[in-house]
């Protein structure tokens, strides 16, 4: 059996994507496993243990000569795989493209409305309702492709040599750490970085035992050098100077993750670590940390969830602007007690 999994993008949904990887492994032993996924996310998947091999796909510059060669050239490979199943989670016009010219003998994909890729399915995944988890989505191709679903697997495999680089790097054996998300690709979903500050102010307050380590990529690091301001003995600003696996690691080796709706968010809730998630404008029940939509915060407010990709309301982003931050703090500290018991 050859199966190809098409989810290029983002962080979090191929997180979420992941199980299904896992469960058909599970079922099918002797499978061999593709998946098509954006190249700056290909790290995540180097190496996993149930994959064949990755197919990049360069998104950023694909329309570029020598992109564009190197994506037609992926396409004919993946067609002359000949693969029984494609599976597409991504479900937008570019993967649904992707899966049609894949030409692999049955095409599943799920029943999402925009841009119309449902229309090159063979089979298509109903999503049971509007606060159907995306995960719970995932899962229902592998129900019409009658694979079992059963959770004994491992959602993201340790990487000891990727361990074993964060400890040289970091004293992360130094301390116990509390891990802080500050940033969010879409800025409509970033709880204020000065917030976040006054949180690890009073967190580093009534926890003498514990140290913040401040995720978030290049682009972030503004929101990193705010809140390390509080205490530079304590902080340790990680952003824009992990690599993707080291990332995982990092949340890994966490106490707690306290996060915006992002994809570290889901990294944490893969790994089965406790999180304090922030959310504003999206639905938890649908893309919330899996597991742990119990410890999701988000204010009740007519405009919310807006599932905007910006703010239209007359008070600008008042749905995590006006989320206190004594309201979070009681949150993690209830988190960590609970933890201690």
């Amino acid at each position: 059996m050859k199966i190809l999994i098409l989810k290029p993008s983002s962080l979090g949904d191929v997180i979420q994507a992941l199980p299904v990887l896992r469960m058909l492994k599970r079922h099918l032993p002797d499978s061999t496993i593709y998946w098509w996924i954006e190249s700056k996310l290909a790290p995540l998947l180097e190496g996993d243990p149930d994959l064949a091999g990755i197919v990049r796909f360069d998104r950023q510059r694909w329309a570029e000569p020598r992109q564009a060669l190197a994506f037609w050239r992926g396409l004919r490979w993946m067609r002359s795989q000949t693969f029984d199943w494609v599976i597409d989670l991504q479900c937008l016009i570019r993967s649904g493209f992707v899966a049609w010219l894949a030409n692999g003998k049955t095409t599943i994909g799920l029943d999402e409305p925009r841009e119309g890729a449902r229309g090159v399915y063979d089979i298509i995944a109903q999503r049971q309702s509007f606060h159907t988890h995306a995960v719970d989505w995932y899962l229902e191709v592998l129900r019409l492709l009658n694979v079992p679903v059963r959770w004994d697997f491992q959602w993201l495999p340790e990487r000891p040599e990727i361990a074993a680089a964060v400890r040289r790097k970091w004293p992360v054996d130094a301390a116990k750490w509390l891990v802080i998300q500050p940033g969010a690709r879409r800025l409509n979903k970033r709880w204020p970085a000065e917030y976040f500050a006054s949180l690890v102010r009073q967190l580093a307050a009534a926890h003498a035992d514990f140290r913040f380590a401040i995720l978030g990529t290049r682009n972030e690091q503004p929101l990193g050098e705010i809140i390390a301001r509080v205490d530079p003995r304590r902080c340790l600003d990680l952003t824009g100077q992990v690599s993707l696996p080291e990332m995982v690691e990092w949340i890994r080796l966490g106490e707690l993750v306290v996060s915006n709706d992002t994809g570290p968010m889901h990294v944490a809730a893969a790994l089965g670590k406790p999180v304090v998630a922030l959310f504003g404008p999206t639905e938890p029940r649908r893309t919330g940390p899996y597991g742990q939509i119990d410890h999701t915060l988000q204010l009740d407010l007519p405009c919310i969830p807006c599932l905007k990709h910006g703010c239209a309301s007359r008070n600008p982003l008042e749905c995590l602007q006006a989320l206190p931050v004594t309201t979070v703090f009681q949150a993690v500290q209830k988190r960590l007690g609970s933890l201690a018991r």
